[in-house]
């Protein structure tokens, strides 16, 4: 068996803390103006089953606006007036693209359908690589040449949620700037919380309050372009197994399609999922993964930062995906998803508790030469950051103004609802 020094996972620390129950202030924030842009609401579904497809990306073609599609496979759109004469371009992994003019679209409603599509490897016009893991070192020694090659500013939107059991318990919600930085320049990426907001039913996190550590970082570490020494090191690459899966196409672009897994004799928990690579180029596509939660105990140690005494806390889930998109030949970071699930268990007590913990962040914008020297070092969001205390509560909903935002669940709607009709009733 073997055990791997210094090894060091993505970001993902948690804190499980009492908490100490205070009244929520909503922030004071001005009405944005709402007619510079439109708004389209919809789904994007499999054009065969019916099914939502999750996590699709739509693009207004020839600019950096972007949005993708929640859990339920909804869409929020908001569109500048200058470009409603504008096509939308809707994919999805594995699909056919669909290119829709917006002036066919309605504001509420639409229904959007992908065709899937499979090819077999060997139609793949390009010289296949000899064996996966080939493929897999030189798509990370192209990390500089296949990328965005100058600094960016780009807009996000970063969402977190925690639910106890399917109950809604806590949502925070951000706008941020990232100063993306290239992957040959060593250089870290800068994080500027431009807006945040909150939602916490403190009754049902019971004595125990789970926060996510890392915040919009979460899933910006997932940026495997970027930030390999969270996966694959040149030490940790050794201890996995390649193969290769049949190919696909995604936005008519061929696409190798690589599993990947710890090998069997290596007895600290690692990564395993599927690895997307663009055939041309061997830049990554996407990459949907997940953490061998085999030893929970192990497993544990590496998600969990604190937690109090007479509490045991373990993950039973640990998903992750992060998608790339192209523009002018070069790929960037476009989204990152975490979904955890965890089970505390207290002394004493019959029962346990099941909390499902999301991170998600888009981009919905961005901008070139996006200098960090224009943020001062209070302003720079620090890597250990826990959005929920940094954030204030709801209030106005034009808060977002002309922000693309992830299309909350119905679930979610529901519970910023009534926590708003608490907060009007406290001040009330």
């Amino acid at each position: 068996m073997k055990m791997i020094k210094k090894w060091k996972p993505v970001l993902l620390a948690f804190c499980f803390l009492f908490s100490g129950v205070s009244h929520i202030k909503a922030q004071e924030v001005s009405v944005q103006d709402t007619t510079s842009f439109k708004e389209y609401k919809g789904t994007v579904v499999d054009n065969k089953t019916g099914d939502e497809l999750v996590f699709a990306t739509l693009t207004v073609e020839n600019t950096n606006i972007s949005s993708v599609t929640n859990s339920e496979g909804e869409f929020s759109l908001k569109v500048p007036t200058k470009e409603l004469k504008s096509n939308v371009l809707i994919s999805f992994l594995g699909y056919n693209p669909k290119k829709v003019a917006l002036q066919t679209l309605n504001q509420q409603g639409n229904k959007i359908k992908l065709t899937p599509v499979s090819i077999e490897l060997a139609e793949i016009d390009v010289s296949a690589p000899k064996d996966a893991l080939s493929l897999v070192l030189s798509m990370l020694k192209r990390n500089g040449e296949n990328y965005l090659n100058s600094p960016v500013k780009m807009t996000a939107f970063y969402r977190e949620t925690i639910k106890k059991r399917n109950r809604d318990a806590s949502l925070s919600e951000a706008v941020a700037y990232i100063y993306k930085q290239p992957n040959s320049s060593g250089r870290n990426d800068i994080i500027d919380l431009h807006k945040s907001r909150k939602s916490t039913n403190y009754n049902r996190l019971d004595t125990v309050a789970l926060k996510l550590q890392g915040g919009p970082f979460t899933p910006l570490f997932l940026d495997i372009m970027k930030y390999p020494e969270y996966i694959f090191t040149d030490e940790l690459i050794k201890h996995y197994d390649f193969s290769f899966d049949p190919s696909t196409t995604i936005n008519d672009k061929s696409v190798y399609v690589v599993n990947f897994q710890q090998k069997e004799n290596v007895i600290d928990p690692l990564f395993y999922g599927k690895l997307f690579i663009d055939a041309q180029t061997q830049a990554l596509v996407s990459a949907v993964f997940k953490l061998n939660l085999e030893d929970r105990e192990r497993a544990s140690e590496l998600l969990v930062r604190r937690k109090p005494t007479g509490i045991d806390a373990y993950p039973t889930e640990a998903s992750y995906r992060v998608d790339y998109r192209i523009k002018n030949g070069k790929w960037y970071y476009g989204y990152g998803n975490v979904q955890l699930a965890f089970v505390v268990d207290r002394k004493r007590k019959l029962f346990n508790s099941k909390y499902y913990v999301t991170s998600e962040m888009a981009i919905t914008d961005w901008v070139e030469n996006g200098d960090p020297k224009d943020v001062k070092g209070k302003d720079r969001l620090r890597k250990s950051v826990i959005i929920a205390d940094e954030a204030s509560g709801f209030s106005d909903p034009e808060f977002w103004g002309a922000y693309n935002v992830i299309e909350p669940e119905k679930s979610i709607e529901s519970a910023i609802d009534k926590i708003q009709k608490q907060l009007e009733k406290d001040q009330g």
